[in-house]
């Protein structure tokens, strides 16, 4: 089993910037695919960025692609998302989840564990 858990969020102006981090315990993060995933009110939870285990491949939606940063630390067991620019659209709950061979990144049904998410606003 593995455990996640996420911080940074919270309220910021359009224009500013935001640090996520997920905490992973139970077992090493260095063995998993790790994804961040948002879900807006009234809306269905999307794919934002992916990473592979050893961090040498990411992947971002179009609509962060250039503000968005996914990174992962596995000594620490933690993975991060920079978000820079942010835009009154990016208002969610931002989600990270963990996957053991993932193939697609962006297919929620591939991860086996998911945090329960830290809201991030951003006011116009």
């Amino acid at each position: 089993q593995v455990q996640l858990v996420e911080s940074g969020g919270g309220l910021v102006q359009a224009g500013g910037s935001l640090r996520l981090s997920c905490l992973a315990s139970g077992r090493a993060l260095s063995n998993y695919g790790m994804g961040w995933f948002r879900q807006a009110p009234g809306k269905e939870r999307e794919f934002v960025t992916g990473i592979s285990w050893s961090g040498g491949r990411t992947y971002y939606a179009i609509s962060v692609r250039g503000r968005f940063t996914i990174s992962r630390d596995n000594a620490k067991n933690t993975l991060y998302l920079q978000m820079n620019n942010l835009k009154p659209e990016d208002t969610a709950v931002y989600s990270c989840a963990a996957a053991y061979g993932v193939g697609n990144f962006a297919v929620l049904s591939n991860y086996d564990y998911w945090g329960r998410g830290t809201q991030v606003t951003v006011s116009s």
